[in-house]
C-alpha cells in the first residue's frame, strides 16, 4: 500500500459488529487488519458475541471500548451518534438470530437500533454465518432476501466445514477476502 492510499484509508471510519456465533474470532482477525491499515474501528458486540469473544481482546485492537448496550449511562444517542461517524456498516459474523431480527425492525439492542438508525444513508454489509441447515431456513433466507432488496450488501459465505462439523453453506467469509473487498471499495 502507497503511503498516499495509507493516508486515505486513515479517514475511513468502520463499524463492526460481532454477534453470537463460534465464528466471532475472525472478526478479531478483520479487526487487527484493519487498525494494521489504518482504519479507523468501532467495535459494537451483542451478548451472544461476547460469549465467543471478550471485550478485552476487541478493546485491546482497536483501543476503544467495546459497545454493547444502548441504555448505559451516557450512551443513551450512540445509535444515532455512530451511524453519523461510520462509514460502513459490517455486521460480522451475523448470526441467524440477527439476521431475522434486522428483517423484522427490531430495535431492542444496540444492533438493531443502528441498523434502523442508518435506514441505507451509508453502506450495511453482513457477513451471514451459521450452521447450513440454519441458513437454509427459510425465514433466514427470507430475511437475507429482503435485507439485499433493502441495500444491504450480503458478503457470500463460504461452503466447507464448519464447526459443528457438518458440511455446506453457512461458513463465515474469511477476515482476509473480507478485509480485500473493504479496501477495494474504499480506494
Amino acid at each position: 500500500m502507497s503511503v498516499t492510499e495509507k493516508t486515505q484509508v486513515k479517514q475511513v471510519r468502520i463499524l463492526l459488529q460481532i454477534t453470537g456465533s463460534i465464528a466471532a474470532f475472525k472478526g478479531a482477525s478483520l479487526v487487527s487488519m484493519l487498525v494494521n491499515d489504518g482504519y479507523e474501528v468501532q467495535c459494537v458486540a451483542s451478548g451472544g458475541g461476547l460469549k465467543f469473544i471478550g471485550e478485552a481482546t476487541l478493546e485491546g485492537l482497536t483501543s476503544k471500548p467495546v459497545l454493547t448496550d444502548m441504555f448505559e449511562r451516557g450512551r443513551a444517542l450512540d445509535h444515532i451518534n455512530l451511524v453519523e461517524w461510520a462509514d460502513l456498516f459490517l455486521l460480522y459474523p451475523a448470526s441467524a438470530n440477527h439476521l431475522t431480527r434486522l428483517r423484522a425492525g427490531l430495535a431492542d439492542d444496540l444492533i438493531g437500533a443502528l441498523f434502523l438508525a442508518n435506514n441505507f444513508r451509508k453502506p450495511y454489509w453482513i457477513g451471514p454465518a451459521m450452521n447450513s441447515h440454519m441458513f437454509a431456513h427459510p425465514a433466514v433466507t427470507e430475511a437475507v432476501d429482503t435485507l439485499q432488496d433493502w441495500g444491504c450488501r450480503i458478503l457470500p459465505p463460504g461452503d466447507g466445514r464448519l464447526a459443528c462439523g457438518t458440511v455446506g453453506a453457512g461458513r463465515l467469509i474469511e477476515p482476509e477476502e473480507t478485509h480485500e473487498l473493504i479496501g477495494q471499495a474504499f480506494r
